[in-house]
Parts: structure tokens; C-alpha cells; sequence
């Protein structure tokens, strides 16, 4: 019984963690305007999309709202295949039926250069999601925020969170997450109000 308990109050942690992650450096609501999402890509180093991409490209198509709204996929050639963002675009249009307009980065390698990519795309919009994992997606606010803090200020939510979603393994998720995060100051791993009152560089 004590097990069960263990179990119960690790799945909690990383259930609260990831959420608190997906709701981190994000002001903008849902409400009016043009919407961008971007989809930042994984480790696809074959022609078909793996299945962290996949579980990326759909959670980016249902983080969309309203009527004005593009997909950026993002991410470069990782192997022998086409890049990554060609394999999420694929993969949006052929297996979901995605319909609507699309962008695509294909030459970023890391996050931050998906970042600095992805901007010249973003400059048009009201409101900006970025959908990954929680923890990836909030390194990528982190890092739209040290480039360009007024972009930073259209910061939506994603719907990359669902209680119950990747239960098995958001432990470890949680676990990846927190060695990913660890070179981010305290100030961007804090709820948006607070950091605005940081003053933080």
C-alpha cells in the first residue's frame, strides 16, 4: 500500500510541475487578433515523423484559435531524412487533414536558433504559442524573452498540458525537464507577473 502511495505522489509531482511549466511566461489570452503556434521539432532523423513529433504537430493543432492563425513548424535536417519541419508539415497535412496555412523553418538545429528563426515570422501576429513538451516550451519563452521581450509580452498558452496525458512518463519528463532548465535564472522559471516586476535582463 505504501507503494501505491509513493507512485500516487510522484505522478502528482510531475502532473503539478509539467502544468506550472505550461503556464510560465505566458500573458497573451485567446481572445481576437492573429495567432501564431509554433511547433518546435525533435530528433527526426527519418522520412516519417517520430512519435514525440507527432504528439508535438497535434498538440500545436489544437492549441489553434480563431480564424487568423498559421502553424510554424520549426526545426532543421537531423539525419538522413528531410528536416524536421517538412516531416511535421507532412505529417499535419496527410495523416490529421490539417487544412489551414502553414510556415516552415527549416534550418534550426537547436532551440535557441529556432527561436532566433522563427521571429522574422512573428512580427505580424498578436499572439504567440509555442508547442512542445512543457518544459522545452517554456525554455523556448525563456529564450524569445532574452531576444525579444516585446514579442515576449504575445506569449499565449499552448495546449501542450492535459491532466492524465504521457501519465507513465511525465515523471520522467518532469526529471528531464528540471536538468534542462537548470541554466534558466530563477526570474524565468517564475508566473509571468512576477517576472514583469523582476527587472531581469
Amino acid at each position: 500500500m505504501r507503494a501505491v502511495w509513493v507512485l500516487a505522489g510522484i505522478l502528482a509531482w510531475s502532473e503539478w510541475l509539467n502544468r506550472r511549466w505550461s503556464r510560465t511566461l505566458v500573458t497573451a489570452g485567446d481572445d481576437g487578433g492573429s495567432e501564431a503556434v509554433v511547433v518546435l521539432g525533435y530528433r527526426n532523423r527519418g522520412p516519417t515523423a517520430n512519435a514525440v513529433n507527432r504528439w508535438r504537430v497535434r498538440a500545436g493543432l489544437r492549441s489553434l484559435a480563431g480564424d487568423d492563425t498559421r502553424v510554424i513548424f520549426s526545426g532543421g535536417v537531423t539525419g538522413d531524412g528531410p528536416a524536421e519541419a517538412q516531416v511535421m508539415a507532412d505529417y499535419a497535412r496527410r495523416v490529421l487533414g490539417y487544412g489551414g496555412r502553414l510556415v516552415l523553418e527549416d534550418r534550426s538545429r537547436t532551440t535557441w536558433e529556432n527561436v532566433t528563426n522563427v521571429i522574422p515570422l512573428l512580427e505580424d501576429v498578436d499572439r504567440v504559442k509555442i508547442a512542445s513538451q512543457p518544459a522545452h516550451a517554456l525554455k523556448a519563452r525563456a529564450y524569445l524573452r532574452r531576444r525579444r521581450p516585446d514579442l515576449a509580452e504575445r506569449l499565449a498558452r499552448a495546449d501542450d498540458y492535459r491532466v492524465g496525458e504521457w501519465l507513465l512518463v511525465k515523471p520522467l519528463l518532469a526529471l528531464y525537464g528540471l536538468w534542462t532548465l537548470r541554466r534558466l535564472e530563477p526570474g524565468e522559471r517564475a508566473p509571468w507577473h512576477r517576472l514583469r516586476s523582476a527587472q531581469l535582463p
